[in-house]
């Protein structure tokens, strides 16, 4: 279904009164049966959409936790071709919310760019986010998206000018992402005053839910962000929840720390400011 899929689920959420909530996990970590089992658990939890990070060993945007579960499945082995089978198996075993794989853009390129977008259309991911490809580069993977239905979610930071942030609009499906910090992925204690004002600019240019992600942990950061945003990221602090469990105990504790972080009315989001 692709991006229409992935707008859907969030733009339900919002009608709903709800903040929207986009957990990320690393493909391969802590391993791969355990990727397919957690995002299963995700949906179960209530997440609206699963980001699936394809390891890489150059991750220039993340943070030491998302570094270390990265390297971690690279040394297990883990490739592009074992996302998109993850990928395949989670839809195969039921999965029914949007999917998004999160990639640096030398996997893509080596993969193919119009091998990756069918191969992804076809184990049922339906867009891509792909930190370090700016949107004047983006033309050729864009056009690829565009061939499968798939949207390519554009990053913004709060140090993005006015004219970036349009252009990256302009063509952007599914959602916009909001960086919340001009930095790397990573548990704070507070939610940086400047994302709001990014997330307002975004609004002069798209009628698409917008979701704030780097940083994001506790409930209280969703509430704040949900008083000017539509849905928050949160991959770090999920990570490190995962990296504490006991041996057995990933997918219950996966589980638990969702169910804290779902279901944030809006009407308590606007408390919040």
């Amino acid at each position: 279904m692709g991006w229409q899929r992935l707008e859907s689920q969030l733009r339900q959420r919002t009608r709903r009164g709800l903040v929207g909530f986009i957990p990320y996990l690393t493909v391969g970590y802590p391993d791969l049966s355990s990727t397919a089992g957690l995002v299963r658990v995700l949906e179960d939890a209530g997440a609206d959409v699963v980001e699936l990070g394809v390891p890489f060993s150059d991750p220039l945007a993340d943070g030491p936790t998302i570094q270390r579960a990265s390297f971690h499945a690279l040394k297990q082995g883990v490739t592009f071709n074992h996302c998109l089978e993850t990928a395949a198996s989670v839809r195969a075993s039921g999965v029914k919310i949007p999917l998004v794989f999160m990639s640096y853009y030398n996997p893509l390129l080596a993969h193919g760019l119009e091998a990756t977008t069918h191969d992804a259309a076809t184990a049922g991911v339906d867009g891509f986010i792909v930190p370090d490809l700016p949107t004047e580069e983006a033309g050729p993977f864009s056009v690829a998206c565009e061939a499968q239905n798939l949207a390519l979610v554009p990053l913004l930071a709060p140090t993005s000018a006015p004219r970036r942030i349009a252009a990256a609009c302009a063509h952007a499906h599914g959602f916009v992402y909001c960086v919340s910090v001009a930095g790397v992925t990573g548990a704070r204690d507070a939610v940086s005053s400047d994302v709001s004002a990014l997330v307002a600019e975004v609004r002069r240019h798209t009628t698409l839910p917008v979701a704030v992600g780097f940083g994001v942990s506790r409930r209280d950061h969703v509430a704040t962000i949900g008083a000017f945003a539509d849905a928050v990221v949160v991959g770090s602090a999920l990570i490190d929840a995962i990296g504490r469990a006991p041996a057995g105990q990933a997918l219950p504790l996966a589980r638990h720390f969702v169910a804290e972080l779902v279901n944030v009315p809006k009407s308590v989001a606007r408390s919040a400011r």
